[in-house]
C-alpha cells in the first residue's frame, strides 16, 4: 500500500514535466511517455487542476490555466461528502455513491488530496482494496 499524498504529487510531477518538455498531449500519448495508469493519470489531473496548471482542449492535455475547476471542483464536493459520511471507503462504493464513474473519482481523489482533505491507501499488488478517508 501507498500514501496517496506523496504519491499523488509525484505523479502530477511527471505529468507536468512530460507536458512542459512535449508541449499538448493527448491522453494515450500521456500514459504512454508517464507509464503510469489511467486511474493514476486521473489523480495527478485532479491535483494538477487544484494547482491551476492544466486545462483539457478537447482530447488533448496544455499546461496552462485550468478550465476543469466546473466539473472536477463539483464531482470533489461530491467525493468529501460521501467520505464525510461514510468515513474510510473503496473506489468502488465511493463511485457508486456519489454516481461517478471510477476515473471521476480519483481526478476528484487528486484534486482533494492536493487540498490535504484527504489521505488513501492504494493498493500496489491488486490483492488488497484502494481505501480513502478524510484526514
Amino acid at each position: 500500500m501507498s500514501e496517496l499524498i506523496p504519491l499523488s504529487g509525484n505523479q502530477a510531477g511527471t505529468i507536468w514535466h512530460v507536458l512542459h518538455d512535449r508541449g499538448p498531449l493527448a491522453e494515450s500519448e500521456l500514459l504512454a511517455l508517464t507509464h503510469l495508469t489511467e486511474l493514476q493519470l486521473y489523480t495527478a489531473i485532479g491535483w494538477l487542476a487544484r494547482e491551476n496548471k492544466i486545462r483539457k482542449e478537447n482530447d488533448t492535455y496544455i499546461l496552462g490555466e485550468t478550465n476543469l475547476v466546473p466539473v472536477i471542483g463539483k464531482d470533489a464536493g461530491k467525493i468529501w461528502r460521501a467520505l464525510e459520511i461514510w468515513g474510510e471507503i473503496d473506489v468502488l462504493s465511493l463511485s457508486r455513491l456519489s454516481r461517478l464513474a471510477e476515473h471521476d473519482v480519483f481526478t476528484a481523489i487528486g484534486w482533494l488530496a492536493r487540498e490535504g482533505k484527504v489521505e488513501g491507501a492504494i493498493s500496489n499488488n491488486g490483492e488488497e482494496k484502494t481505501l480513502f478517508w478524510l484526514k
